[in-house]
């Protein structure tokens, strides 16, 4: 039961998914939007047929997440060019994610946000919709890399998909608005989040409960948010997930949570 997990503020809270950021992303050239989508019409079933063998799907999502990327760099992203997508985007957050971000940095929670999107895009929509950094908060994502004069050449490290998110891309963790040219607190920062024993851990895909992956802790609760193909995939997230909730639910279930487990803290 919730009510008996002592998680307080020294958990170490991750949260996943806050927009697809690969669909934000309007390249020049309208052919490149359209094989993209085309992509995801073929592999975004595929992602949530739960008939499909774990082992056999990580493959396949490994196939869409190249074909991607390379469509990307090949239709010539600009940094530029993400910053107007996301002006132009219309991006809605699940209602009480600022609210929850505030609590938990207040609190002094260590945040993950592990994505399979791309960690440039999730930074830029919160420095344009959110208007503000977090001291607190850290993305996990695929990390583009762009030359001298804005234009994507390649992308950083591992790819990270939507079944490969674990403890294990902290590699790829760099505090939000900065590019980590402090390689030292870096790696002290990793050794502090390794060393947290408490997990509050949300996502909407099956996948995402391996985050924690690799993490020494004492509880964790899962929260899980499921979107999609609903009536197919219920019963396997109840199972996998401690809390779940449906149709795109908001955060204050989670706000309310944080909130009670934090407040314990002092009791």
């Amino acid at each position: 039961m919730v009510a008996e997990a002592k998680v307080t503020s020294e958990g170490l809270v991750k949260i996943t998914n806050f927009v697809g950021s690969h669909n934000v992303v309007q390249q020049e050239d309208p052919e490149f939007n359209d094989k993209r989508q085309k992509l995801y019409e073929y592999y975004h079933p595929l992602e949530f047929d739960p008939t499909i063998p774990l082992d056999e799907k990580t493959k396949l999502m490994e196939e869409w997440w190249g074909k991607t990327h390379a469509l990307l760099i090949e239709g010539g992203v600009t940094y530029n060019g993400i910053q107007n997508s996301v002006a132009k985007a219309r991006i809605a957050f699940r209602d009480g994610v600022t609210e929850l971000l505030e609590l938990l940095e207040e609190k002094g929670v260590p945040v993950l946000i592990f994505s399979a999107g791309l960690a440039d895009i999730i930074e830029e929509v919160l420095k344009q919709k959110v208007h503000r950094s977090f001291k607190n908060v850290r993305v996990v994502s695929n990390r583009m890399v762009f030359d001298e004069n804005g234009h994507l050449q390649s992308f950083k490290g591992k790819t990270i998909h939507v079944l490969n998110k674990n403890e294990h891309s902290l590699d790829m963790a760099a505090p939000l608005h900065d590019h980590c040219d402090d390689v030292n607190g870096l790696a002290d920062e990793k050794y502090a989040l390794k060393k947290r024993t408490n997990v509050l851990l949300l996502g909407d895909h099956i996948g995402d409960l391996g985050m924690s992956d690799g993490l020494d802790y004492e509880t964790r609760i899962s929260v899980g948010f499921l979107n999609d193909r609903v009536e197919d995939s219920l019963e396997c997230y109840r199972k996998a997930f401690d809390i779940l909730y449906l149709n795109d639910a908001s955060m204050h279930g989670v706000l309310k949570l944080a909130t009670h487990l934090c407040s314990t803290e002092s009791d």
